[in-house]
């Protein structure tokens, strides 16, 4: 019973001497860019997840600038191939899924905003799906 009670004291005295678990790294664009970009495809019902076709109807670079709390402050098409109302369509996509996750302090410009280029791939059906998540080939 004595060495019980020894074994539990010593459980107890060193219990909250544990280490503590690491820092987790800090956050990079690319993932915030992701995280970004999840949340456009969860928030929109014309995305595809099927693998990217060989031919692509448009493809449409925004510049996504964002503010210290998530919220879109400009965007912008930086590259578009003629199809405005597909260009409208990735604009609006990516307002109507604000505001996202405020991004880490470490990433903000000095304007206290965090800006990205972000690409839409436009299939014939006019679905698209974001570059950010498309997984490369093997």
């Amino acid at each position: 019973m004595h060495e019980k009670r020894l074994a539990l004291a010593i459980a107890a005295l060193f219990g909250g001497c544990a280490t503590p678990p690491p820092p987790a790294p800090p956050q990079t664009l690319n993932d915030y860019k992701l995280g970004v970009a999840k949340r456009i495809v969860a928030g929109s019902r014309d995305t595809y997840a099927t693998p990217v076709p060989e031919m692509l109807k448009s493809i449409v670079v925004l510049e996504i600038t964002l503010d210290k709390a998530g919220a879109p402050l400009e965007v912008t098409a930086f590259r578009n191939n003629g199809y405005e109302e597909l260009t409208l369509r990735a604009i609006t996509s990516v307002v109507d899924a604000a505001p996202f996750a405020a991004p880490e302090a470490a990433l903000l410009e000095d304007t206290g905003t965090v800006s990205f280029l972000e690409t839409f791939l436009f299939r014939d059906d006019d679905a698209f799906q974001l570059r950010s998540l498309v997984l490369p080939s093997p």
